[in-house]
């Protein structure tokens, strides 16, 4: 159910008077992400022809609680700096009291003293005293500067941390349409190695028929294409999870049925791949965690000024006015104007320590932000191994294939022609398998990879993956659709 606004029926401008949900980054139900589907696509109907990459990305980040969390966190922040400026306008108070009042003279013995025969009393009567007060703060020491500083690039690390969360977020429901296809790809080289399997077993079959094998070839085939079937089925049964997983992370439910469209792949292009200390460079000018930490480290430094002017003097205009209405008496009316100055003479050394404690924060978040700078700099040093060593994989796997692929139908032919013998025939079959297998694997491991390295550096978004991953990524940047 959707949140409602408390002030839901105030004018806008009473709403955000200083605007301040405007420094908030774009929220899954305020405006289209970068490079996304409209808010408006949200809905998440399911695509006639079956999910895109793109759609997937879209639906899970309009649909995954964690951006809807980190979203919220940032308005939380926004609020505070709404909080910190309402600090340079002057507090206006108004109260009021009536009160019902009657008094009388009592003697010591507890009667009433009799005055020309007869009892004194106060005739009854209203009082009314409505007042207003004026506090404006003139002059703090910095205090109300380092709140809004504070809060400041408090906002500015929310909004980072929110852009981490979509990145990550795009790059689990890239992982798992990848794996998914990986999965599936996997059920297709193990069908195939099946139909081999088969075969091979019709031919041993076919030579004990007519006496030139033995019941021991037939054996072996059978073993082996029992095996390959067994293969099949733990396969289809791994690309089953691994759908729930991607459909988990795009934020739909999994159900039978479900239609993904499937990726084209091209081959690695070394055009354009830096040096590995260049995009750690890169990495720390693009990651959001990184600038998020370097927020935190200002807002603790803005800290500081906010502890040490707790200490010092504050200077405010002060006014106020009442009026005295008595039902029996005259009115009086009461204004005052004037300074007040505030001047903390012994705090018991509080001040001292809180001025310590903000000075030791701001250690702590510089430490803090000097580690994350490492774990960059070891991300992407990993990624780009990682996306060298699958790129070399695939075009090694490449020829494997191809090596395993003659060498089974060499050892077919030269078994049905009597002149091979089952052992190398299967042994064959069995490398062939493997080897699609490893295909497989190294061409999807490449694609999450290459998307890996983006995140890594901090360049993980939509343009990006519409210009490095499938060619269906690539038809979706060229249209616009």
């Amino acid at each position: 159910m959707p949140a409602t606004s408390a002030h839901a029926g105030l004018p806008q401008a009473l709403e955000d008077p200083f605007g301040v949900h405007d420094l908030t980054s774009a929220g899954p139900a305020d405006s289209p992400h970068p490079g996304s589907a409209p808010a408006a696509d949200c809905a998440g109907a399911p695509p006639a022809t079956g999910w895109t990459l793109l759609q997937l990305i879209d639906h899970a980040l309009c649909h995954n609680p964690k951006t809807r969390q980190a979203w919220a966190a940032a308005r939380v922040q926004a609020a505070q700096v709404g909080v910190n400026q309402a600090a340079y306008l002057p507090t206006l108070n108004a109260s009021g009291t009536m009160i019902r009042t009657q008094s009388s003279f009592v003697n010591s013995s507890g009667a009433s003293s009799a005055v020309n025969g007869g009892n004194f009393q106060f005739p009854e009567q209203t009082r009314i005293n409505p007042s207003v007060s004026l506090n404006y703060l003139l002059f703090d020491f910095g205090g109300r500067r380092g709140r809004l500083e504070n809060a400041r690039n408090a906002l500015d690390a929310a909004n980072w941390n929110h852009d981490a969360v979509l990145q990550g977020v795009i790059f689990s429901a890239v992982q798992g349409y990848f794996q998914y296809f990986a999965a599936q790809s996997a059920v297709d080289a193990n069908r195939a190695s099946e139909r081999a399997s088969a075969e091979a077993l019709k031919a041993a079959q076919v030579r004990h028929d007519v006496g030139a094998g033995t019941i021991a070839d037939v054996l072996q085939a059978q073993t082996a294409f029992s095996q390959a079937h067994l293969n099949v089925v733990k396969s289809e049964g791994e690309a089953a999870v691994a759908l729930g997983t991607m459909a988990n992370a795009a934020g739909l439910d999994p159900k039978p049925g479900f239609k993904v469209v499937g990726p084209t792949f091209s081959e690695p292009d070394a055009q354009g791949e830096a040096a590995v200390e260049a995009l750690i460079q890169e990495a720390r000018g693009l990651r959001p965690d990184l600038a998020a930490a370097e927020a935190q480290v200002r807002a603790a430094e803005a800290n500081v000024a906010v502890a040490r002017s707790t200490g010092r003097p504050t200077l405010s205009f002060v006014g106020s006015y009442t009026y005295n209405y008595a039902s029996v008496l005259r009115d009086v009316e009461n204004w005052q104007v004037g300074l007040q100055l505030n001047v903390p003479l012994f705090t018991g050394f509080s001040n001292t320590y809180q001025v310590k404690a903000a000075e030791e924060q701001v250690a702590a978040q510089q430490a803090s932000r000097d580690q994350l700078a490492q774990t960059v700099a070891l991300d992407v040093w990993q990624s780009y191994y990682t996306l060298n060593t699958a790129k070399e994989a695939l075009g090694t796997t490449s020829d494997l294939l191809t090596s395993a692929l003659q060498s089974e139908q060499v050892a077919l032919g030269r078994y049905k022609a009597g002149v091979g013998n089952i052992l190398d025939l299967l042994t064959t079959q069995a490398s062939l398998a493997s080897a699609r297998v490893q295909k497989i694997q190294a061409q999807f491991t490449w694609a999450i990879s290459r998307a890996k390295l983006a995140q890594a550096i901090g360049a993980l978004d939509l343009g990006g993956l519409a210009s490095t991953l499938p060619d269906a990524l690539d038809s979706h940047r060229k249209t616009g659709k």
